[in-house]
């Protein structure tokens, strides 16, 4: 697999950066996942846009703009042959003295350009998950939002978590706030859920990340008359809910037909089944991305 690296593709194999990177050394660093469809990548502007402000706050250069990054992803896919693929787009500090810099900004960032098949879709459905609730709490972000950024241990140490609860195999795993034990997020997803007429989901003030597909679902929801309401909600609002999905840019709009507590204890979700609010956002959804 042919992969993009400050500038020029590669092997994969041959893609290495240096042990006095700041991304390895420190952390510094963000990335971005997103997928295309018939060759475009999806709400790309959206994307760079995130990585740009964040780069902005850790005092990162940012070298690729969105137009050419339509490029290297055009680039790619035909390097390895692929019409539609999964994207990572990684910038980190790069090299830098050993400890922690005395300036205000990196003068040398490394950024990369992964890509991966996409999954198999089966079925114009969408896709469903159990959901498991986690007694590891979701860590509180770095700086005053939460960042994409290199520093996955508390979502490495979920995932960990998960081989808890064999009743669970295959599920997405729920963190609930460090304060207070609200709804957070998924390990790798943002949450909604229905009650009625109207859409709930966990406002950024519980330390969530920004999802891009977390805020174009929210438009979406709006534009079909749903009403919208961001907060703070405890577990209990989830296991009397009409409909929960969890969204993320690779995934789309994936149903939640059950949820499971620490113990095994389980809630049966809209029969076990998509509801009808997440099948009709999820066709507005695949709708949008076929007209790209």
């Amino acid at each position: 697999m042919k992969i993009w690296m400050n500038g020029n593709l590669v092997e994969e194999k041959e893609a290495v950066v240096s042990v006095y990177d700041h991304g390895f050394l420190y952390g510094m660093g963000l990335f971005e996942t997103f997928r295309t469809y018939n060759g475009h990548p999806f709400l790309l502007g959206e994307h760079m846009e995130r990585i740009r402000t964040g780069c902005e706050e850790l005092g990162i250069p940012l070298l690729t703009d969105e137009s050419g990054m339509r490029g290297r992803v055009k680039e790619l896919l035909e390097a390895n042959g692929m019409e539609d693929a999964y994207f990572r787009y990684a910038v980190s500090a790069g090299v830098d003295m050993l400890g922690l810099p005395g300036g205000a900004f990196y003068e040398n960032p490394c950024e990369i350009l992964y890509i991966k098949s996409l999954p198999l879709r089966r079925t114009d459905e969408p896709a469903s998950r159990h959901l498991q609730l986690l007694t590891l709490r979701r860590n509180t972000p770095e700086s005053g939002r939460r960042h994409k950024s290199f520093h996955y241990m508390n979502n490495i140490l979920a995932k960990r978590e998960m081989m808890n609860y064999p009743w669970a195999h295959g599920a997405e795993g729920l963190f609930l706030t460090d304060n207070g034990g609200f709804v957070a997020e998924g390990i790798v997803s943002n949450i909604f859920w229905i009650q009625g007429s109207v859409c709930f989901t966990p406002s950024l003030s519980a330390g969530i990340l920004s999802g891009i597909t977390r805020a174009f679902v929210l438009k979406l929801a709006e534009k079909e008359g749903l009403e919208v309401r961001e907060g703070l909600f405890p577990w209990t609002v989830l296991c009397e809910a009409d409909e929960i999905f969890v969204t993320n840019s690779i995934q789309e709009i994936v149903s939640v037909n059950e949820l499971f507590d620490e113990r095994g204890g389980s809630v049966t979700v809209s029969r076990g089944k998509a509801g009808p609010v997440t099948s009709r956002l999820a066709q507005l959804y695949r709708e949008y991305t076929r007209l790209l």
